[in-house]
């Protein structure tokens, strides 16, 4: 999956602050994202991620 820094991604499950599009803030084995409403910002392992990420938005 073409996942690349400043991407917006929307995700299948919500935060627990009821938002659905994370920022992407770092790439690698692991994925850096960032919460667009509360700015919560979370490590989560590429695995998880990709198989957790709905849509994909550029910009």
């Amino acid at each position: 999956m073409d996942v690349r820094v400043n991407d917006k991604i929307e995700m299948k499950k919500a935060h627990p602050c009821q938002n659905k599009i994370f920022t992407v803030t770092r790439v690698g084995m692991d994925f850096k994202i960032r919460c667009d409403k509360c700015g919560h910002e979370i490590m989560i392992p590429r695995s998880k991620a990709e198989k957790n990420i709905k849509k994909i938005i550029r910009e």
